[in-house]
């Protein structure tokens, strides 16, 4: 995707480093920060300087690659990389990937096929959310005005993303479409992220509040809503960034179809429902200070749940590379 006119993945495996676009700066300072070591990556991921579910799958699939050209060893690397954040299934699925191609290799060998493993996975995410774009993108007719939650663009996918994927399919398909964007409390990637990308490639489009998308379903301004995915269970419920159940309950309440975009990758086969996902509770500071400011009062308490948990029966389709799905179908047409 693009950066002032010139194409970038947001993570990307180079002369020995893992490099990643820094999130953290965004939108006010471009800056590609590099990863030396495993406790480089683990950080990188906790810190959320690299996010979203892809992208953090193939950080951890680069991170067990890197750990292996150090010569360290890859079982501890893997350990301590998924030991990061708990809620993303794409997190498991990269390292197991890498993991995987390193079974039964002599020592001597093991550098080389880990880097191939890892930058096949990644070249398969990207071609993934191709895909999810050119599917979702049928979704959204001219003069569409589409909600979605969080970042689940380019940043958080290493390139095309999965919610902003068929936005961006559409946009270079010539149909007009216009986005409204969550700001995401508490760690604000709508506000900052979601809008710094859709600038960047040259959609119209409104920064809310939160608590703003109810007004504009109930005034008919919102036509459809696209969001991205943590994890999907096996019953089609899926766990996606705090504040998005709420909106898939408005949608229905409001007649609005509700997509969720995802690769397979995203999707928990072992998991039966959503009430198995594991939900990241995170540092409740993010909830006092916005920057350095306290918006809080001394002494109060917060809680910071990173991820909320919407039922299947809110979903009206689920956006993969295959193709777009029934909740219920999703166990049919993806295998464990």
């Amino acid at each position: 995707m693009l950066v002032n006119g010139n194409h970038y993945r947001s993570v990307w495996f180079e002369k020995d480093k893992i490099k990643v676009i820094n999130q953290i700066l965004l939108p006010h300072k471009f800056e590609i920060t590099e990863l030396k070591n495993t406790e480089d990556v683990a950080n990188a991921i906790k810190t959320m300087l690299v996010r979203g579910a892809p992208a953090i799958g193939v950080t951890g699939a680069y991170g067990i690659a890197l750990a292996t050209k150090k010569g360290e060893d890859p079982n501890e690397a893997k350990e301590t990389l998924q030991n990061t954040r708990p809620t993303a299934n794409d997190l498991f699925r990269g390292i197991d990937h890498v993991m995987d191609s390193l079974k039964n290799l002599e020592l001597s060998h093991k550098d080389l096929y880990a880097l191939k493993a890892a930058n096949d996975y990644a070249n398969r995410s990207v071609e993934a959310c191709k895909k999810i774009g050119e599917h979702g993108s049928k979704l959204i007719k001219d003069d569409s005005r589409i909600l979605t939650h969080c970042n689940a663009g380019w940043l958080a996918c290493v390139d095309w993303g999965t919610a902003l994927s068929p936005i961006y399919a559409a946009k270079r398909q010539g149909r007009r479409i216009f986005v409204y964007v969550d700001e995401t409390r508490p760690r604000l990637q709508g506000a900052k992220l979601t809008s710094w990308e859709l600038l960047n490639e040259g959609i119209p489009h409104a920064v809310i509040a939160d608590n703003a998308a109810g007004h504009f379903m109930r005034k008919k301004e919102i036509d459809i809503v696209i969001v991205g995915a943590d994890r999907i269970a096996k019953n089609g419920d899926f766990a996606n960034k705090i504040g998005t159940y709420e909106k898939a309950v408005l949608a229905k309440e409001n007649g609005i179809p509700f997509y969720v975009a995802a690769p397979s990758s995203t999707i928990d086969l072992s998991c039966e429902t959503g009430e198995k996902i594991p939900i990241e509770e995170r540092d409740e500071n993010e909830v006092h200070f916005i920057g350095r400011e306290r918006i809080t009062p001394e002494g109060a308490k917060a809680k910071n749940p990173a991820f909320d948990v919407t039922p299947a029966k809110f979903v009206t389709g689920i956006i993969t590379e295959k193709e777009i799905f029934k909740p219920e179908e999703i166990a049919k047409v993806f295998k464990r």
